[in-house]
């Protein structure tokens, strides 16, 4: 008998974050792109994340030297529900890397941020006014 499939939920933080991309696409010129993902998440992610909950690589087995070590990455990872740090995971889906938990407990899967890989821009001048 196969598992029931699991429910899938957009945090708020992830849907900030789509609004972030969204943004970032259109003013690259590439608004179409937000269109692909919206559709990609309906007709990809979420399927597979509803079927297979642990698709994604753990988050805490990433290897040391890329593993975020900040007071803030350290302070949020404290800020999630017991266990659940644990329980964290990435899911990398075409030029998008997506955190989630799985939760056994209520069968649903929390979808917590996503991220483009080209979000993080070497723009100083723009990240840092006067330099």
């Amino acid at each position: 008998m196969a598992d029931k499939p699991y429910r899938v939920e957009l945090t708020a933080s992830f849907l900030e974050r789509l609004d972030a991309i969204e943004a970032f696409l259109l003013e690259a010129g590439a608004g179409f792109a937000f269109d692909d993902l919206l559709a990609e998440l309906r007709a990809t992610v979420i399927p597979n994340l509803r079927r297979f909950p642990r698709i994604g690589r753990l988050y805490l087995d990433t290897p040391p030297p890329l593993l975020p070590h900040s007071a803030e990455a350290l302070a949020q990872l404290a800020a999630l529900p017991a266990g659940a740090a644990h329980a964290l995971r990435e899911y990398l889906h075409g030029d998008y890397l997506m955190l989630y938990v799985a939760m056994d407990a209520d069968a649903t899967v929390y979808l917590l941020s996503i991220r483009h890989h080209r979000q993080l821009s070497f723009d100083f001048g723009h990240l840092w006014p006067g330099a």
